[in-house]
């Protein structure tokens, strides 16, 4: 550790589409929605929870905006302004001296150039001095307590708001994978669409949202199935309120389309992985990460795909971020961080 270490402020972040989590310290200091509030004029109004809470309720003045698309960003300038008002949510106040800013960030381990440099330069003009990066499934890897660098196969599924990543570990190295822009916001998306459809109602994505966490489903009977969610919204012809209760079943219907993809992607990459990894996998199972993990019975629908054992890991929302803060304290051991 150098002199002046303690002028140096580390934090690792997991730029996600939907939330992005700073950990400062082994702590979980932000975790924030991915969204900024901005005027006429493009100044920052608002970030985060705040910015949220307006999603869906501006007027002409006032517009929200997602800097993240399909786990990459979208919107260079919006991005940048996040990623400076969440690091400064994270900062304690006390402080005499301006720290120097050494970021790990997690990003999808589909990306490509030009998409690292988009977050590489985000982070330095939010003031970041040094930048390092590592692949979200490796991140979840390390965050759910997998010694990644073992001579052994280990199966990551991380289901984000953008991306689904699904990538087999050993050796410190991603042997085989695949990145797919299917994920929790193409969930969202799909309920959206069954509800104008088949219910003629207009809802928007917070609604969408709500009925995926209350009723989401990837299995049609479930042992423990959720009472119905009742949906209210304007009906789309007459633009009347209308209150309907939606069931589970109706969910795992129109989410079987998305879900079916990702099910190809797994068994693309099961395909591709070298029998010696295949059998550790038979014995390891395979992990869920990411807020698509919590999907009612999406454990057991990939298990009876594969014959493989499937397993939710303990605080999935948060296995990235937590992977990549360790990552951040070993940046000198982990020949897989990227420059």
């Amino acid at each position: 550790m150098g002199l002046f270490s303690f002028l140096t402020k580390e934090i690792a972040m997991d730029l996600g589409t939907a939330n992005t989590i700073i950990v400062h310290n082994d702590k979980i200091v932000v975790d924030e929605p991915s969204i900024v509030a901005l005027d006429q004029t493009g100044k920052i109004i608002a970030i985060g929870t705040k910015a949220q809470q307006m999603h869906g309720k501006t007027h002409d003045n006032i517009r929200t905006v997602r800097p993240l698309r399909d786990g990459v960003i979208a919107d260079f300038d919006s991005a940048e302004h996040m990623i400076r008002g969440m690091i400064k949510m994270s900062t304690t106040k006390n402080r005499l001296f301006t720290s120097s800013l050494k970021i790990v960030v997690g990003i999808p381990s589909g990306s490509t150039e030009v998409e690292r440099r988009a977050v590489r330069d985000s982070s330095e003009h939010a003031g970041a001095r040094e930048v390092w990066m590592i692949y979200e499934p490796m991140a979840a890897a390390i965050g759910i307590g997998i010694d990644v660098e073992a001579p052994e196969g280990n199966m990551i599924i991380d289901i984000g708001g953008g991306t689904t990543e699904i990538a087999v570990i050993s050796l410190g190295g991603i042997v085989a994978n695949k990145s797919i822009r299917i994920a929790g916001d193409d969930f969202t998306e799909d309920i959206r669409e069954y509800m104008r459809h088949q219910h003629n109602i207009k809802v928007f994505e917070r609604t969408a949202e709500s009925i995926k966490i209350n009723v989401g489903s990837a299995l049609s009977e479930l042992d423990e199935p959720p009472p119905d969610y009742m949906v209210r919204g304007p009906h789309q012809m007459t633009a009347l309120p209308v209150e309907i209760p939606i069931s589970y079943q109706e969910i795992s219907h129109c989410l079987d389309k998305s879900i079916s993809k990702i099910e190809t992607a797994l068994m693309n990459v099961l395909e591709r992985t070298p029998p010696e990894l295949y059998a550790d996998i038979f014995k390891n199972g395979i992990w869920l990460t990411g807020g698509g993990a919590l999907l009612r019975g999406l454990d057991k629908r990939l298990s009876d795909k594969t014959n493989l054992p499937v397993k939710v890991s303990e605080d999935p929302l948060h296995a990235v971020a937590r992977g990549t803060g360790i990552a951040l304290k070993n940046v000198d051991k982990f020949n897989f961080l990227m420059r």
